[in-house]
């Protein structure tokens, strides 16, 4: 007796990423790259990453070590941008290609601030399949806090939040966060390569700040700024704050 076939759904759907993009020696990069999730606990936790591989030159057993160290430390890849055939096999995650371009972040040896913890820019945010072209940005308003635990979200523009996001939660925009309450948890704009974008709250006792890529905790800014009006910018690579009068 034949039964009725039925289809199989296949959709596209974008969705965004942490991309890592090492560098050697890859010891001394993942000192720095504990050094984010030691400051910022769960981070990677759950989060999609993808491993960009395409300025290094790695042979198939240096490449698996790497992906076993990044999850050794809860860092689960799942796509590698940039590797040969040659390198991946049946046990390595899928190669990858076609992810929407984001900027760079360079930090200079000699900058002073490249020295300081937090300052190692070891993730960017992007998105890792080629989206819809969209004419123009918008924005998202939440008229609700964002909960520990909870992520939002949001490439095509930015973010306003009336309430407070409390900590263990975290805003992700394309453009620019507005926080009406208190920001306790991680704000990341500018995750699609927007230097422009700005982070504005109420009350600064954010966990991680983050603008087109380049990372901050909190604890690395001046000690005054902290539980007052605030606005955050980057200016030369460089996340720049003052006081909102």
């Amino acid at each position: 007796m034949l039964t009725e076939a039925r289809s199989i759904r296949i959709k596209g759907r974008s969705f965004l990423a942490v991309v890592l993009t090492p560098d050697l020696p890859f010891e001394d990069w993942l000192v720095r790259l504990d050094d984010l999730a030691a400051r910022s606990a769960g981070f990677f936790l759950g989060r999609p990453v993808v491993l960009d591989v395409s300025e290094l030159s790695l042979d198939r057993a240096a490449l698996k070590a790497m992906v076993a160290a990044l999850g050794e430390r809860g860092v689960r890849v799942m796509g590698i941008e940039g590797a040969r055939p040659s390198q991946l096999d049946a046990s390595m995650p899928p190669g990858m290609v076609g992810g929407r371009p984001a900027a760079d972040v360079e930090m200079p040896a000699a900058d002073a601030q490249a020295q300081k913890p937090g300052r190692a820019q070891p993730a960017e945010v992007r998105e890792v399949v080629a989206p819809v072209v969209r004419a123009a940005l918008s924005s998202l308003v939440l008229h609700e806090p964002v909960r520990s635990g909870q992520s939002i979200v949001f490439p095509e523009g930015d973010v306003t939040v009336i309430g407070s996001i409390a900590s263990g939660a975290e805003v992700i925009a394309g453009g620019s966060i507005h926080v009406y309450g208190a920001l306790r948890g991680r704000a990341l704009a500018g995750s699609i390569g927007n230097s422009a974008a700005r982070i504005f709250c109420r009350k600064l006792e954010a966990e991680l700040l983050a603008i087109d890529g380049i990372y901050k905790t909190a604890d690395d800014l001046p000690a005054e700024l902290r539980g007052q009006a605030v606005q955050l910018w980057l200016e030369n690579d460089a996340i720049m704050a003052s006081r909102l009068t």
